[in-house]
């Protein structure tokens, strides 16, 4: 049985509101990402890193970063998981570094870390005062430079805004503006998956060769079978786990919030069954 190399958990679209206030008058957001950091907590191995992967306040409110900190910072503190954080649409430059990273800037926030030889690459994908995304030049030749250099245990790219198309209609005004410059740079890259977020749905796609990833929302969920003129968000987040192999990477959608046991069997039960088959 082939084990993955590393694992990493991605939590994207939080939407942490203020203290005392539910996102669109509903949702509990906060504790939607509790209770994803809790089922993290439960792993018997644990993850290389917990990726934020974007909208991570609702609407940039500082009260709403502060909330989404002391939650991050806590969970940090029980179990010594490094949390890394994205830029989305609905953050902020300003108010996400000096909530989240005690910072100073405006600038793009592009980062690199190496969990042991595997690297992960976060772009920023976002642009001021819009809801679509795009790199500039710069970014991209920023990425091109760092992948000139493989990585011995791959690369996983990271962004918001997924570059791949959307099956509703409506979500083009909020598109990633770019893929196909994105995918040349891609192209014969150790990059073994790109993850994204940003559509509120789990969905896949290939962008110059590398598997494309939209994790769902610890949010809510975008309805995909919405007629061709409408947006409809419905209860239910997810978040999504990612692991990393010799060769190739996989990405897989956990539903967040209690889950019914259908049945549960060991290792060894499994292979005597399958000796019965045969």
């Amino acid at each position: 049985m082939s084990l993955p190399r590393h694992t990493i958990i991605q939590i994207s679209d939080t939407h942490i509101v203020p203290e005392g206030d539910l996102l669109h008058g509903r949702v509990d957001t906060a504790e939607n990402l509790t209770s994803a950091l809790e089922d993290v907590e439960k792993l018997s191995t644990p993850p290389d890193a917990v990726l934020l992967s974007g909208d991570l306040a609702d609407t940039a409110d500082p009260a709403a970063y502060r909330r989404l900190r002391a939650i991050v910072e806590a969970f940090g503190e029980r179990t010594g998981i490094p949390v890394l954080y994205a830029m989305g649409n609905h953050d902020e430059r300003a108010a996400f570094r000096a909530g989240l990273l005690d910072a100073d800037g405006v600038e793009p926030y592009d980062h690199v870390r190496m969990l042991g030889d595997l690297r992960l690459i976060v772009l920023d994908s976002t642009v001021p005062g819009k809801h679509h995304g795009e790199l500039t030049e710069e970014q991209l030749s920023w990425l091109a430079d760092e992948l000139a250099t493989p990585a011995p245990g791959g690369t996983v790219l990271a962004l918001h805004h997924p570059p791949m198309d959307s099956p509703i209609p409506l979500m083009d005004s909020v598109a990633f503006h770019g893929t196909a410059q994105l995918g040349e740079v891609l192209r014969g890259s150790d990059v073994r998956i790109v993850v994204s977020g940003h559509a509120h749905y789990p969905s896949a796609g290939l962008l110059g060769g590398v598997p494309v990833w939209i994790s769902g929302a610890s949010a809510y969920t975008q309805d995909v079978l919405i007629e061709q003129n409408g947006l409809r968000g419905v209860v239910g987040g997810a978040y999504t786990r990612i692991d990393v192999f010799e060769e190739t990477a996989i990405a897989t959608s956990v539903p967040i919030g209690a889950r019914e046991t259908v049945y549960e069997i060991t290792i060894e039960q499994l292979k005597s069954y399958m000796e019965q088959e045969s």
